[in-house]
């Protein structure tokens, strides 16, 4: 099957001064056409899919050939010229796996013809500006052939992938051209997510050989390369390559005379067709859905269906992913509907599917279904917390936030969880380059506006939380303020906060204020806090001083507080990425330093931290560090759960347990002048960079015997939900006009649960955080053409239960303490999937491959598996 199909190139300043440019070493001639002269080309077109990973099914691919006549049109004095390239013949070679027959479609026998301004480059494209785009980029790959320099260097080109930066090499009658696709600038299309570890990993190349004689282009091959796989799994990933060849086939032969015309205008406004000026770089295309399914649909049906609300199973985690992209296409009154009709113990599924959504329909449809003076407190914490964890926030939805957050009588404990969900949108939006958008002043100053009339402490937590999760360099100041001269609850939320900013923001102000503190300089601080600044330089380019004084301070601290602190040293020097660890090296090959004096305290706190996961793209660690007091009650606990996947790292979960004020109950004195510390234990948690609020399990003596007494034995949910982790749609655009969508979308699932018992007759301390969860991944791309539509997919689930437990016993001396970490069977699935279609033929093709990763106990370190024996032990007896 054939088409006629037009192009137009124009060659534009310095032709006729080239022309005398003769050969020499790294450079050739400018291409030069003579005038009355057809020039023939073969051109060929082949470009193709392949999932990375094996076994697989077999990929996707389309070739296509064709004839190029070229012939100059049109010459101005200046040294402008206008060529013409008919493109005849436009065929497929037979191709594995699709029958013989099938044609180009998509309405190519329209094809009009384009032009483009040449000088000696390309520098613009004229055309029929409402075509078929799919047609009009294959234009503009054919033409990109022509864009070439005959002298060697790098330059900045315009043609189908973008403006992008090239490097020219040239040798003989050969030039080599490397486009550096990175570089690359276009229209934006697509997003991606704010935290890039759960983004995409794109490694293209492109090379292009050209042949050049006489000042006639003998030939072209042009060959680029995508390797595109999400972040955390590089063994999902797609392979597109992509090949074109242009070779002359024939002498030139006589043609028709040129057109005759002043100026370029003067020649395309005589042309039929009259062509427009077109950008160079491929267009955009969209595919429409025609199977996706309705929310109409699902609402007519829905007395039949039902929504699966257990987080922690995988089919949840794909039906929320399913309602997203149903709901993304829904209009304001049908999510309206869904919502009001919706069960109970459904609305919280749906209203996160909404959030994740973020259409300006679903937003506008909750902000019609949530009152915030009268919906129940869960149902509103679900909305704010979804708005934190959203995986790209807009400013509409900070506004919603904000909005709701503006009403009177609203709980505290809302109020709070709002502030919380405000800091977090507000830093997402920032690292969106989106910090100047008037919505994020307003959000910012809510939070700065409420520190600065918070009265009591809690409040004043809170805000500092906010500020924590926005992460914004200017608010550093505020923050040291706080961590100088507040009150203990106080120093710890800022100290706390300014640990989570990245190294290059820790500046010489921060240290100074951290080392005040540490060494007491101004007040006396909490052991909590003084370990909390002591962090920070260790772990943010420590001078040599620092680390030896803060050795040398052990001398005089409590034993508890020493051993933890000589611990995290000892961590530094074990982990290999560790910012201090050379300096922490040189310093203890001092004696003075190491030696049995700063070194031999040995209490029962301990800070240790290990690998849970080593793969190619991810290595996972857990940390548990505990402090306790002289007495042997437990201060502080923080377990750790941190990702680091190609130079990023992310704290995927941290709990912290806290505990003040055990030792009166067992009846410990205190030193004269000593404040009696007030009873209380609470929790806080963040999960992937998003401090929640924090929960308090008692506050008093009576208020613990009270719950105590009315406790169910439940454990406390941390979180309970679906959120969209990853969210990354991509446009790849090919030398050759064509683009490939590359869209990665993940759900993860997540029931964490958390308790404390306190036993005052037995005198023991447990605790537990048990996490179950199911993540689910779906990676596409899809390449649509005149010719043939094709998708490669991959899709991957898997559900996962992590148990920490601890038990202490006080009746011992010294305290008794048992670490258990145990994971149960992890059950994974995987399907590789390739489609095609071309006209009324269509084919799919599938793999899939699932398994168990059996479960495992975390020996953590021998002396605490020789405990535990001791303690579970004791407790069957």
């Amino acid at each position: 099957m054939s088409h006629d199909l037009s192009l137009y190139s124009n060659i534009v300043a310095g032709l006729l001064y080239l022309q005398h440019f003769h050969l020499s070493t790294g450079n050739l001639q400018l291409l030069s056409f003579q005038p009355g002269m057809l020039y023939q080309y073969r051109y060929t077109l082949d470009v193709g899919m392949e999932h990375t990973s094996t076994p697989s099914p077999w990929g996707a691919r389309l070739q296509a050939e064709a004839l190029i006549h070229l012939q100059r049109l049109w010459r101005h004095q200046g040294g402008e010229e206008l060529l013409q390239a008919q493109v005849c013949g436009v065929v497929q070679p037979p191709q594995a796996g699709i029958p013989a027959g099938i044609t180009p479609g998509g309405g190519t026998s329209s094809l009009s013809s384009p032009h483009c301004l040449f000088s000696p480059q390309i520098k613009a494209f004229y055309g029929n500006g409402t075509e078929n785009i799919l047609i009009s980029n294959l234009k503009r790959g054919m033409v990109s052939l022509l864009q070439l320099q005959p002298h060697a260097g790098t330059a900045v080109e315009d043609d189908a992938s973008g403006s992008c930066q090239v490097t020219y090499t040239v040798s003989n009658h050969s030039i080599t051209k490397t486009k550096d696709l990175h570089s690359c600038t276009r229209p934006k299309a697509g997003f991606t997510s704010t935290n890039k570890i759960f983004g995409v990993q794109w490694e293209p190349s492109s090379r292009s050989q050209y042949v050049v004689k006489d000042s006639l282009l003998q030939s072209v091959l042009a060959e680029e390369s995508h390797v595109v796989a999400p972040a955390l799994r590089s063994r999902s990933g797609i392979r597109i390559s992509s090949k074109q060849q242009l070779r002359l086939v024939s002498p030139a032969v006589p043609a028709p005379a040129e057109v005759s015309g002043q100026s370029l205008e003067d020649v395309l406004a005589g042309m039929e067709t009259q062509p427009q000026p077109l950008g160079m770089a491929s267009l955009p295309f969209r595919r429409v859905c025609t199977h996706c399914p309705s929310l109409r649909a699902f609402l007519k049906a829905s007395d039949r269906q039902r929504v699966k609300t257990d987080p922690s199973k995988a089919a949840t985690t794909w039906q929320f992913q399913r309602f997203i992209q149903i709901l993304g296409s829904a209009k304001k009154r049908d999510i309206l509907q869904l919502l009001r009709r919706a069960p109970e113990e459904t609305r919280p599924f749906l209203v996160e599917a909404a959030v994740a959504t973020q259409s300006v329909a679903s937003l506008a449809a909750l902000s019609d279904f949530l009152d915030f003076s009268k919906e129940p407190k869960p149902l509103l914490e679900k909305f704010l917390y979804a708005a934190a964890f959203s995986a790209r926030p807009s400013g509409e939805l900070l506004r919603l936030v904000l909005d709701k957050l503006d009403v009177k009588q609203l709980s505290p404990e809302i109020w709070d969880t709002g502030m919380v969900a405000v800091g977090s949108l507000v830093g997402k939006l920032c690292q969106q380059q989106l910090c100047g958008l008037q919505v994020v002043k307003d959000g910012m100053e809510t939070i700065l506006r409420g520190l600065r009339g918070a009265k009591e402490e809690p409040k004043v937590v809170i805000y500092l939380l906010a500020l924590g999760n926005a992460r914004l360099p200017e608010t550093i100041p505020t923050l040291l303020d706080h961590a100088e001269d507040g009150p203990t609850a106080v120093t710890t939320t800022a100290t706390s906060a300014l640990q989570r900013f990245p190294p290059p923001h820790i500046s010489s102000k921060v240290k100074r204020a951290m080392r005040r503190i540490f060494h007491q300089k101004r007040k006396s601080y909490d052991k909590t806090c003084r370990l909390a600044a002591a962090e920070i330089l260790l772990d943010n380019h420590p001078s040599t001083m620092d680390v030896i004084n803060l050795l040398l301070a052990t001398s005089e601290m409590d034993t508890e507080m020493a051993t933890f602190l000589l611990l995290k040293v000892q961590n530094s020097l074990r982990d290999h990425r560790h910012l201090a660890r050379k300096i922490m090296k040189d310093i203890m090959g001092d004696s003075r330093i190491n030696n049995y004096s700063v070194f031999s305290k040995v209490g029962v706190s301990s800070s240790f931290s290990g690998p849970l996961t080593v793969t190619p793209d991810l290595f996972s660690t857990f940390g548990l560090d505990l402090l306790f007091l002289e007495g042997g009650f437990l201060r502080k606990s923080i377990a750790d759960f941190s990702l680091l996947s190609h130079g990023r790292q992310l704290r995927a979960a941290q709990v912290t347990f806290e505990a003040q004020g055990l030792e009166s109950m067992m009846g410990e004195n205190f030193s004269e002048g000593e404040e009696e510390p007030e009873l209380v234990a609470g929790m806080s948690a963040t999960f992937f960079d998003v401090q929640l609020r924090p929960v308090v399990f008692f506050q008093g003596y009576t208020d613990l015997m009270a719950k105590v007494l009315l406790s169910s034995g439940e454990p406390t949910s941390v979180v309970r939900g679906n959120l969209l982790l990853m969210d990354h749609h991509q446009v790849i655009p090919l030398q050759c006009g064509l683009q490939v969508m590359v869209k990665l979308q993940g759900g993860l699932g997540l029931d964490i649960s958390a308790d404390m018992d306190v036993s005052v007759w037995e005198q023991e301390l447990k605790t537990g955080i048990n996490s179950r969860g199911s993540l689910t991944m779906d990676f596409q791309a899809e390449l649509d053409s005149p010719f043939l539509q094709a998708t490669l997919r991959s899709q991957a689930e898997m559900e996962s239960s992590i148990h920490f437990d601890t038990m202490l016993r006080f009746s011992s001396s010294p305290v008794l303490m048992c670490l258990q970490l145990r994971e149960e069977q992890v059950p994974y699935r995987e399907i590789l999937m390739v489609s095609q279609s071309a006209g009324n033929w269509s084919s799919a093709a599938r793999k899939g491959r699932r398994g168990t990763v059996p479960g495992r106990e975390f020996t953590l370190h021998q002396t605490n598996s020789k405990v535990c024996n001791l303690l579970l032990a004791a407790e069957k007896e």
